[in-house]
């Protein structure tokens, strides 16, 4: 195997478009920074505009909510001084809780951004921005600051800046309705207990969730002479309702029961890691059954193995499956031991790259930055990074070349006559999850999804389930080498069996071009195309010595050929699709318009969003057997149904804004609006037509016909 070339290659892909950015100049103290931050780097004709009040807190130090709690003071920004600013409204992110001798208060730690909307007095014009925020940071002291910030929102286009997905990440963290987390909050709290001497009661707020509760809570918030307690939390149903017991303490006249209580307006905020509600709350009579904990991580855990043993049977995982097979296949009349030692180093490396991909999702989640599974196949420079390592693996299984491993880390892999050592062993398992990360299987994106929206624990745990289901074929034959060491010994015949997974590492190669054709366009594609036969007719004479070729030129080609796509400016659309059919599908589905969407319910449509992309397996599998054909299809040529098309194959901050808003991190995502759920109904990631049929009946009482 060409280790040393590989190893070169892999390193290639890493690409960062510069965005533009708009930000003030930070306000900082020895425990905090403060700034503001936009959304757009123009103010374009939109008559709202959103920007960012982003803090950030020294280890310790917190910062409050808008109802703090028991002590502590919110920012609260006062834009006296800004002009062509007619109102600015604070969005809240839900908050983390803090239990500190018995005081419970409401906050943020580590770092937040508030959203705000601004809504300009002239829309299209410039708009400037001062304000002053009076805010309360707390550690084991509390020290009152005042940030005075400015920022200049220039007349121009709306474009992204850098932040955009920033502040659409905390504000998908705002408490709605909880229809888009699957959250209810029972509408009245059972009035479960009352000591009149003591001037305390217990109510009892009751929630349901359409997947099971993992660690919930609720905020109340009520007159301010009012005092909440922690709740005490019991789960039913399978841990999907949740029961909260608040005792509520203050001057309030508690004689009268629950009718004296009934008189305050109550506002309950539940919490369940990233998912969120708000609704306002009646009190009055009555209980609610008990029940048991029931948690949700070891679920998504299971779901994380299964994703990943599925991913072996994926495009993107091909060029290592088709090596591995020839290697177990090589171990034919081998040693046992052998067999063992080389397919548990190829397990090792398969987790280790997903223990490196874990952390640094971790780190760019904490850094503010866009993260999911797959987005980087959006990156041309990833594309032929990959395009020409497939191809270099091709021209190795045609029999163009033989690189051996430098004499110091051949001892290390102690090579056989046979096969690759352990070292050549841990980077083919590397290299799987690598070539496996653009790929999307049915559970996967649930198991991703919950991962990203949550903490590293989480992400680390599911990343490992990941790294455990993709390893499962390799353990497999590590636990029984004999599955390999039966096989029949090598002989000519392995020749033409390489030939045969050579030409489906080309068709590999091929496809990976079809998608940066997507990005590009054609052009681009077929100068990558070029430059894989190039550097595959290079290989070919050096390894058959025709030429005085220097050893450097085809890793210096390779270079070239990434370099080039890099470098390749994007069309300002997708190239047109040849195809007559799905030209003619393409007349049904209108393109993405989310801010259409409530128009559209209102007066009483249905809506079917699509997110896809060229390079999502998955998303082309749902197209092909429920999207584009039978019930669903009529229902969209027939104009019950409005189908819009979200295509990610390109980075697109408006899609990645709208999937935050989901929770979601990754691709395929379906979702079905309607007058009964204007508020979007999501999909499963592997579509069916009864899933998609039952969610249009739900959402506007459309009836579809489909045979069974």
């Amino acid at each position: 195997m060409p280790c040393r070339l590989i190893a070169l290659l892999v390193l290639l892909f890493a690409a960062a478009a510069p965005a533009l950015a708009q930000e003030s100049d930070w306000h900082r103290t020895d425990q905090t920074s403060a700034r503001l931050i936009a959304a757009t780097a123009g103010t374009g004709q939109a008559d709202r505009l959103r920007v960012g009040l982003e803090f950030h807190m020294k280890p310790g130090w917190k910062i409050y909510w808008r109802s703090p709690g028991d002590a502590g003071i919110p920012p609260q920004p006062d834009w006296t001084g800004s002009s062509n600013l007619k109102s600015a409204a604070v969005l809240w992110p839900a908050p983390e809780r803090f239990s500190v001798l018995g005081l419970e208060t409401l906050g943020y730690k580590k770092e937040v951004v508030l959203p705000i909307d601004l809504a300009p007095a002239e829309p299209g014009k410039a708009v400037d921005l001062t304000v002053r925020v009076p805010y309360l940071t707390c550690d084991d002291i509390c020290i009152p600051y005042t940030a005075d910030l400015k920022l200049t929102l220039p007349a121009g286009p709306a474009a992204p800046t850098d932040y955009a997905h920033l502040i659409s990440r905390y504000a998908a963290q705002v408490p709605g309705d909880g229809a888009r987390h699957g959250l209810t909050l029972a509408p009245q709290a059972a009035l479960a207990a009352v000591d009149a001497k003591k001037g305390t009661a217990m109510l009892r707020f009751t929630a349901t969730s359409q997947t099971p509760f993992d660690k919930p809570d609720i905020y109340i918030e009520g007159p301010s002479v009012l005092a909440w307690g922690q709740p005490q939390v019991t789960l039913s149903d399978g841990g999907r309702q949740a029961r909260f017991d608040v005792s509520v303490s203050g001057v309030i006249d508690l004689k009268g029961g629950g009718e004296a209580l009934a008189k305050a307006a109550l506002t309950a905020t539940l919490v369940d890691g990233p998912r969120s509600a708000e609704a306002k709350v009646d009190v009055a009579q009555g209980t609610a059954p008990a029940t048991q904990v029931q948690g949700s991580l070891l679920t998504f855990v299971l779901l994380a193995v299964l994703g990943g043993l599925i991913l072996n049977l994926m495009p993107c995982v091909l060029p290592v499956l088709s090596i591995k097979v020839l290697g177990a296949i090589g171990h034919g009349g081998g040693e046992a031991r052998d067999v063992r030692l080389g397919f548990l180093a190829s397990s090792a490396g398969i987790l280790a790259a997903f223990m490196v991909l874990a952390g640094g999702l971790v780190a760019l989640k904490s850094a503010g930055m866009a993260i999911g599974w797959g987005i980087q196949f959006q990156q041309p420079l990833f594309l032929a990074a990959m395009a020409v390592i497939v191809a270099v693996f091709a021209c190795n299984l045609f029999g163009f070349f033989e690189i051996h491993l430098p004499e110091a880390i051949g001892d290390i892999g102690v090579r056989t006559a046979h096969h690759t050592g352990p070292l050549g062993h841990f980077l083919q398992g590397a290299l799987a999850t690598l070539l496996a990360t653009p790929c999307s299987a049915p559970f996967l994106g649930t198991a991703v999804g919950f991962a990203l929206a949550r903490g590293p624990l989480e992400i680390f745990a599911i990343f490992a389930g990941l790294a455990l289901g993709l390893a499962l074929p390799y353990l497999a034959v590590a636990l029984f080498p004999a599955l390999a060491t039966n096989l029949p010994k090598p002989g000519p015949w392995m020749n033409r069996l390489r030939q045969i997974m050579g030409l489906a590492l080309a068709a590999t190669a091929a496809w990976l071009v079809w998608v940066v054709a997507g990005i590009l366009g054609w052009m681009g594609a077929g100068v990558l195309a070029a430059g894989l036969v190039v550097l595959a007719l290079v290989i070919y004479l050096m390894g058959h010595g025709r030429g005085r070729l220097s050893p450097a030129l085809p890793v210096v080609l390779g270079l070239s050929v990434v370099a080039a796509a890099g470098l390749t400016p994007a069309p300002g659309a997708a190239p047109p699709d040849t195809k007559a059919e799905a030209t003619a599908l393409k007349a049904f589905w209108k393109p993405f318009d989310e801010a259409a969407i409530p128009g559209l319910v209102a007066s009483g449509r249905t809506v079917l969003v699509d997110v896809t992309a060229d390079w999502c397996i998955t998303c082309q599998v749902n197209k092909r057997l429920v999207l584009n054909q039978g019930a669903v299809r009529k229902a969209i040529e027939d104009g019950k149904v409005t189908a819009m098309i979200a295509d990610w194959t390109r980075p697109d901050p408006k899609i990645a804004a709208y999937l935050a808003k989901f929770g979601r991190y990754g691709i395929p995502f379906n979702a079905v609006y309607g007058p009964a759920a204007p508020n979007g109904i999501p999909l499963p990631e592997l579509l069916t037509e009864g899933a998609v049929t039952e969610a249009i009946a739900k959402a506007g009482g459309v009836a579809i016909a489909r045979k069974e």
